[in-house]
């Protein structure tokens, strides 16, 4: 297959399960993908979803919504930017860089919705429930599906609530293959046995019930297959999806700590300088005396020059990318590696580790841990498996429909009666986990 013919299958309009995609040149297929997110009940509650400081006062710091939103409007310039020069070398017909712009922005604006409560932090603690609750000893649990609770994954909850949860009639937003492909950074299930080399074998990007919805996604972009029917390479744009993410968390993440006071103006300014390179303008610079304001110039600069490095690797290994035998970061390979590392550097031993941020992580896999148990218990005990009390029963009310079998009963399966338990817990802002929590266990008494 030639370039052209791999491209134009790479940004497939069908929907899987649905055809393909209508469109018109004012509103594309690619664009009602994104504003299908936009309008779901789990990419408003980003709102009030951790990104590096949690519950925090400040109207000024990021949460999971503005982050998603700043990496979307990185993603669409990155993929626009890649791909007026895809199209010309391959002279792609009836596709625009738009195209490619539209495909990452929609990536990138879904690309967090899957995350728990109190961000990587949630992830852990659902993990660690689950390994230590005695649950999965308790049922004959096949390995993938075991893995999919011992090594949970907010990637794979994302694409469970894009495909399924999210209108589950339909059921989920019905996507484009195309998007749905680049948003998937791990496409591979947990339960692979052997260790996977590069980037995108490191985390699993679906979840063991929704394995035929992502092999229909491989199928329709023409994915390379890494092991047949199981995993495979990532499809191009998931790697500027990373490039998007990457730049707003690091950078951005940089611009709240220094707000906060966790990291002098001065030290965020110098690095942000390194980073923009040439791009600085010097007397422009000079004339910004407020430190937020040259930190917002800094970061625009910083921000540019990433992207612009990023397309250039990306164009340069454009073969090895198609092939799959590319899959490195993009950013780790450009001219801009060392400056980022020590953004990086500081970040992991700043940043990340500040006091309130740990406090509140550290609360999660409490108040997480006891909500898991509360409902995982309950739906356990209607199942048979324990004395189904009147505290069991009310628990059981307080479980969305959504989240139960036919008949609004536990489901039979007890894979799935684990895994929509998750699903439920997992779909809670940080202020509704809290919130229940202290009701549930007595600590606020609703009036």
């Amino acid at each position: 297959m030639g370039k052209r013919k791999t491209w134009e299958k790479l940004l497939s309009a069908e929907r899987p399960g649905a055809g393909k995609a209508p469109g018109n040149p004012e509103r594309t297929a690619f664009q009602q993908d994104y504003d299908r997110i936009v309008f779901t009940s789990a990419f408003r509650r980003m709102k009030d979803k951790t990104q590096v400081f949690p519950l925090s006062k400040s109207d000024y710091v990021r949460t999971r919504l503005t982050h998603s939103l700043e990496a979307s409007c990185v993603g669409r310039s990155l993929g626009a930017l890649v791909g007026r020069e895809i199209i010309a070398r391959h002279e792609l017909k009836n596709v625009e860089s738009g195209d490619f712009g539209a495909i990452v922005a929609a990536a990138c604006l879904a690309h967090d919705i899957g995350n728990p409560p109190f961000g990587h932090a949630g992830e852990d603690a659902i993990r660690e429930w689950f390994r230590n609750s005695g649950l999965l000893e308790r049922h004959p649990f096949t390995p993938a599906q075991r893995a999919d609770f011992e090594h949970y994954e907010g990637n794979a909850q994302g694409f469970r609530i894009v495909t399924r949860l999210q209108n589950p009639a339909n059921p989920g937003l019905q996507l484009t293959s195309a998007v749905l492909a680049a948003f998937t950074k791990y496409p591979r299930p947990s339960s692979v046995a052997t260790e996977l080399d590069g980037k995108s074998g490191r985390k699993f990007g679906f979840f063991q019930q929704d394995a035929a919805a992502f092999h229909q996604v491989a199928r329709s972009t023409g994915m390379v297959e890494r092991i047949p029917g199981t995993a495979w390479r990532r499809h191009p744009l998931a790697f500027l999806v990373e490039v998007a993410d990457d730049t707003c968390y690091l950078i951005v993440d940089l611009e709240d700590a220094a707000k906060l006071g966790f990291v002098p103006y001065r030290d965020a300014e110098l690095l942000l300088a390194d980073l923009a390179g040439n791009a600085v303008g010097g007397r422009r610079l000079d004339r910004l005396h407020d430190p937020k304001e040259r930190l917002e110039y800094l970061r625009a600069k910083a921000i540019g020059r990433l992207l612009e490095s990023a397309a250039g690797v990306f164009l340069e290994n454009e073969d090895a990318i198609l092939a799959g035998t590319f899959d490195d970061e993009l950013l780790e390979q450009s001219p801009v590696a060392v400056p980022l590392q020590a953004i990086l550097r500081l970040a992991k031993e700043t940043i990340y580790t500040a006091r309130p941020a740990l406090e509140i992580e550290t609360a999660g896999f409490e108040v997480l841990g006891a909500l898991l148990s509360l409902f995982a218990n309950a739906v356990e005990a209607r199942a048979g498996h324990a004395r189904f009390t009147t505290r069991e029963r009310m628990l059981l009310k307080l479980l969305p429909a959504q989240f139960l079998g036919h008949g609004g009963e536990p489901d039979p399966d007890p894979y799935l009666r684990l895994l929509q338990v998750a699903d439920f817990v997992a779909g809670m802002t940080d202020s509704y986990a809290v919130d229940m929590y202290r009701k549930l266990k007595g600590f606020d008494l609703p009036t």
